[in-house]
C-alpha cells in the first residue's frame, strides 16, 4: 500500500510540473522584434518608406525610425501591441494608429516592415523570420 502511495504521489507530482512547463513554454517564450521602416517592393507593388514613425510599447518608446531605419524590442509572449506615431513627410502632423498582432510561434527574431504593415499587405510581406549570417572569409 505504502509504494501504491508514493507511486501515486510521484505521478501526480510529475503531472504538476509538466503542466506548470508547458504553460511556461507558451506565455514565457521570449522575441526581438525588429522594426523596418524601409521601402518595399511586393507583387508589382511598391511601398515607400515613412519619413519618421516612432514605435510605442508597453507605454515605452521603443524607437523612433526614419527612412531605411531598424529599430528592435525583446517582448515576452505570443502578443504584440503597439501603437505607431506616423510622419508621412517633412513639417507634416504625426498621425498614431494601433496595432495588435500575433508573433508566430516558432519565431525567436522577427522582422517587422511597417510600411508593408500599414499599407494593408499579406503577413508574408510585412513579416519575416531575422536570420543571422556570419560573414565570409577570405
Amino acid at each position: 500500500m505504502k509504494n501504491r502511495r508514493q507511486f501515486l504521489f510521484r505521478l501526480c507530482a510529475l503531472a504538476v510540473l509538466l503542466a506548470v512547463a508547458a504553460v511556461m513554454f507558451v506565455i514565457g517564450r521570449g522575441h526581438t522584434v525588429y522594426f523596418d521602416n524601409r521601402a518595399l517592393e511586393y507583387g508589382g507593388k511598391t511601398v515607400e518608406a515613412f519619413h519618421k514613425v516612432t514605435v510605442l510599447a508597453d507605454g515605452d518608446r521603443v524607437a523612433k525610425l526614419s527612412a531605411g531605419d531598424r529599430g528592435l524590442k525583446e517582448i515576452m509572449g505570443q502578443n504584440l501591441t503597439m501603437t505607431l506615431e506616423i510622419t508621412d513627410e517633412e513639417g507634416a502632423a504625426p498621425h498614431a494608429h494601433k496595432v495588435s498582432m500575433q508573433i508566430p510561434y516558432g519565431m525567436d527574431g522577427v522582422v517587422l516592415n511597417l510600411p508593408a504593415l500599414m499599407a494593408g499587405l499579406p503577413q508574408d510581406a510585412y513579416l519575416e523570420e531575422f536570420v543571422i549570417t556570419a560573414p565570409e572569409e577570405d
